[in-house]
């Protein structure tokens, strides 16, 4: 088999200095978008600065959340907890998620913690053999669904002394983050079911159930601690692995989001030339009908939540307190900044975690069309709300 380096030697001379100025322009040229608003200096120092808060305050509260996640799914595992939610689940996941009832539990994970959660258990080979082989790359848009659906719904209620019908308003965010996981979830399943077919299994069963683990021969509590301590090993090398995509692809996406502090660019984190809040402006007569958006400002929300679900909610009190945002609008972003929950940030190295890198488009077009439909259904679902409760 050819190597790498021999591929690149059979190829001309010519068109490999060809490809490589191509490549040199499109560099500088995607580095000019940022270098000529805000400076060279700046651009850098942003790129670093940001880079550093996301691993401080992101990353490594990710691989936190995988280390106890890993720990309580080789629990789960262990004693066959899995099995049990498998079977009681089946009958209310297949029709709505075309997955095994299995996957409930990334739906708890994730909604108490964050996307990535969902990869501890999908590593775990107890988990995987619920699945078929088409099903697993589904799981990352199934969980980012629901990554920080706690802290998300927390946040929005406690808006309630300034937002009147503020829990209607996220219990129909809620739902419409659910509406928007199920057809997330159901295109993803169309395009992988395509590429690999409905019949390979995840995993093989007898493989799975003859894995050894560490509590094999373990008897009750040294027994649960091992499998505590095996289970959260795993958590963190899943960590350390969505460590690049996470300051990579965030920090790009942020950069992109962000926009020019008050008296001018510092080189400071999380600063940008807000071109894609500028580019959901150029939208908002679209936009506005779809989601009932009080002030055009509100946009900036679920934009925001395409790089940072904590970002986006940053922005909510503000609207709220300068009049921008309303009931309707907390419904909205308590659906989209659920369901979308910084996908753009994850969904690139949940895949490459995953090994599925190959449908990293398509995962992220799903879920694009899952969020715009959850905010969707919970601005419809609200004003039939509304007028029941006029």
């Amino acid at each position: 088999m050819e190597t790498t380096q021999q591929k690149s030697a059979a190829v001309p001379l010519k068109k490999r200095l060809t490809k490589s100025f191509l490549s040199l322009v499109i560099f500088l040229a995607v580095m000019a978008v940022f270098v000529v608003p805000m400076g060279l200096a700046n651009t850098l120092n942003t790129m670093m600065n940001t880079a550093y808060r996301l691993l401080m305050d992101t990353a490594l509260f990710i691989m936190a959340l995988a280390v106890l996640a890993g720990a309580i799914s080789a629990v789960f595992s262990e004693y066959g907890i899995i099995e049990l939610f498998n079977h009681i689940l089946s009958p209310l996941m297949k029709p709505l998620y075309g997955m095994p009832g299995a996957a409930a539990l990334g739906i708890v994970t994730t909604f108490l913690s964050d996307n990535p959660a969902i990869l501890t258990l999908a590593d775990d080979k107890g988990y995987r053999r619920f699945f078929k082989d088409y099903q697993i790359p589904a799981l990352t848009n199934l969980g980012t669904s629901f990554g920080m659906g706690l802290i998300v719904m927390s946040f929005c209620l406690g808006l309630g002394n300034s937002v009147p019908h503020v829990t209607s308003a996220v219990l129909c965010g809620g739902a419409g983050a659910i509406a928007g996981s199920i057809l997330s979830t159901r295109v993803m399943l169309h395009f992988t079911a395509r590429a690999l077919g409905r019949s390979k299994d995840a995993c093989d069963t007898a493989e799975a159930v003859s894995v050894p683990t560490h509590a094999a021969t373990d008897r009750g509590m040294i027994r649960l601690v091992n499998t505590l301590l095996a289970g959260g090993k795993k958590g963190v090398e899943l960590g350390l692995a969505v460590i690049p995509g996470i300051l990579i692809i965030c920090t790009l996406v942020m950069m992109l989001t962000g926009g020019m502090p008050e008296g001018g660019y510092t080189g400071g984190a999380y600063e940008g030339i807000g071109l894609l809040p500028a580019v959901a402006n150029k939208l908002h007569f679209i936009i506005d009908p779809l989601f009932g958006f009080t002030h055009p400002a509100d946009l900036a929300v679920p934009v925001t939540a395409l790089g940072s679900a904590g970002a986006a909610m940053g922005l909510i009190s503000p609207l709220v307190s300068a009049g921008q945002a309303g009931a309707n609008d907390i419904a909205v972003f308590t659906a989209m900044c659920m369901c979308w929950s910084g996908y753009l940030c994850t969904h690139v190295s949940m895949m490459d975690v995953l090994g599925y890198s190959r449908f990293t488009v398509k995962a992220i077009l799903s879920h694009t069309i899952g969020g715009l439909f959850a905010g969707v259904c919970a601005h419809w679902l609200f004003v039939l709300v509304s007028a029941l409760l006029a």
